[in-house]
């Protein structure tokens, strides 16, 4: 999806956290070797246009990045799971959903 960023440094947690204020924000939490994360990813892909425009999304490689997962579930208060989808609104977690219960039209409802 050409519309994700990448979360590849401790620092873009505080950014995002921050720019929550303004925006919705929402990090995924993606294993590259998992099939339900796949499914995730697919799902997220494909009804992208119930979020679009309406927040930033951050996608964070697990694999590739895990001291910055961990940092985020430190910052956030939100246990580690993957696949996981933590929604941030004005500097906190607003909603958060993991495996197969990632669904854009609920992750849409809450923000």
């Amino acid at each position: 999806m050409e519309n994700w960023r990448t979360l590849n440094t401790i620092e873009g947690i505080d950014a995002i956290i921050e720019a929550s204020n303004h925006k919705p924000q929402i990090i995924f939490k993606h294993s590259t070797t998992c099939g339900i994360s796949a499914n995730a990813h697919h799902k997220l892909e494909n009804d992208f246009s119930e979020l679009e425009g309406k927040v930033d999304f951050y996608y964070l490689d697990l694999l590739a990045n895990r001291p910055i997962s961990n940092a985020v579930a430190d910052k956030t208060g939100v246990l580690h799971q993957s696949p996981q989808i933590i929604l941030l609104k004005n500097g906190e977690v607003a909603y958060t959903v993991t495996h197969l219960a990632i669904n854009p039209t609920k992750i849409a409802e809450h923000l």
